[in-house]
């Protein structure tokens, strides 16, 4: 079995595009929550979002003018400008030869594609002009159409194929890349996910009434994770990426080794129990933690530090009390923890890559970020775990250990455990 480590990142985040502005922005608690024109003129409750800002010169450095061209899928737009930065972070060539690098793959997950381009195609076929839809319309409304896109940029001859698990998919496609290449079937993956942008993403969810309504006129204050005043979660959007790679190929190849990923463990807790479509099931949690840390020959004590799904929900003192149960840690015992959403919102099926993005930066570069707008930590988690666990502001660490969970609807669940990689033993 092979030792998987991360050679390369990429980020498309509402408070950064790019690894290194990403990087400054999480250890300065940069928020990219913004007001948003158009929710406010749809009349949404919730009217800020964390949408990332690319300009139109910064698409051309990934996509043709002629790809551009009718394009109209933000969830692809990310997930290709993050996937290509973590392979060229990873120092890898482009494949130019006519035969494909047999040794690469992706598995990049997404929640819907091309929902905007979606809806221009149906607009288009009612006004019966079906010979106007343009010849790209399948590849960006298919759902595995940001990996099709990924495989034919970069050449990739393994797999190429696309995860869908609600908020859980980045995190999943990350460990399903990570048995591939553990078992010997490829060298290198492409792991992540991405998340469409716009009101016909984020309108569902402001139906359910599970966003944050209270601070449309101050945007920065209303992710608001672990808070007495969370109010309900923040839309967001992006990409996030890692270049999974065996250890034997990166040392071969002198790379940047950004850390380790041990294992990790996928679960659901069936809609059974304290589990809903909405609502996750406690001892599928607890279970998916337990099993991560085994399967990656990990213990409970060894945890120094967890980026949880925490969303600034009520359930954000349920997901501790599970964290406890499974961990068998509490009051001062338990490791620091952080969300990343307090600056950059709810990226849905995006989170887990981009959470994962900055769980890796904290082990390589030696931090933990703040926790942002969590002034007022939640009685019901005070009570159970120390405040000062919950830092609000960056504070130097050094983690060797980071737990990392993602939990979907329809009861879905996912951990990794990532480690810091001593270069010093492979000298």
């Amino acid at each position: 079995m092979k030792r998987v480590v991360i050679t390369g990142m990429g980020v498309v985040a509402p408070n950064g595009v790019g690894l290194p502005s990403f990087t400054q922005a999480i250890k300065d608690g940069v928020s990219g929550i913004r007001h948003d024109v158009q929710l406010e003129k749809l009349q949404f409750s919730c009217q800020i979002a964390g949408t990332p800002e690319i300009a139109d010169d910064f698409k051309r450095r990934y996509f043709t003018e002629l790809e551009l061209r009718g394009f109209n899928s933000t969830g692809i737009l990310y997930g290709v400008i993050a996937g290509m930065e973590a392979w060229a972070n990873a120092g890898l060539p482009i494949a130019t030869e006519s035969a494909p690098d047999w040794d690469s793959g992706t598995i990049f997950g997404s929640g819907s594609s091309g929902i905007d381009k979606f809806r221009e195609s149906i607009y288009k076929i009612d006004d019966l002009q079906i010979r106007r839809l343009g010849s790209t319309v399948v590849a960006q409304t298919m759902s595995s159409g940001v990996s099709a896109y990924l495989g034919g940029k970069l050449g990739l001859g393994n797999q190429v194929t696309t995860n869908s698990s609600a908020c859980a998919t980045g995190t999943e496609a990350i460990l399903m890349a990570y048995d591939r290449i553990r078992s010997g079937r490829a060298k290198r993956m492409l792991a992540g996910s991405t998340g469409d942008s716009g009101p016909y993403i984020w309108g569902g969810f402001d139906a359910l009434r599970v966003c944050s309504s209270h601070y449309n006129d101050r945007p920065h204050e209303g992710s608001r994770p672990m808070s007495a005043t969370a109010g309900g979660f923040v839309p967001g959007s992006g990409a996030g990426a890692l270049l999974l790679e065996d250890l034997e190929s990166a040392l071969a190849r002198k790379a940047t080794i950004y850390g380790e990923l041990l294992g990790g463990e996928v679960n659901s807790g069936g809609q059974r129990g304290t589990g809903s479509m909405t609502a996750p099931n406690a001892d599928a949690v607890r279970r998916c933690i337990i099993e991560a840390l085994k399967n990656s020959g990990v213990s409970a004590l060894e945890v120094d530090a967890i980026n949880g799904h925490l969303t600034a929900t009520t359930k954000d003192a349920f997901e501790i009390e599970n964290w406890i149960e499974a961990l068998g840690r509490r009051g001062k015992d338990f490791p620091f923890i952080n969300s990343l959403k307090g600056m950059t919102g709810h990226c849905l099926s995006a989170a887990g890559s981009i959470e994962s993005v900055a769980t890796v930066l904290q082990l390589y570069h030696g931090f933990i970020f703040g926790n942002s707008n969590c002034v007022d930590l939640h009685p019901e988690i005070a009570a159970l775990i120390d405040p000062s666990n919950v830092p609000m502001h960056t504070r130097s660490f050094a983690p060797q250990i980071i737990a990392k969970a993602s939990f979907g609807f329809g009861d879905v669940n996912a951990c990794l455990i990532f480690k810091k990689f001593d270069n010093l033993t492979y000298e």
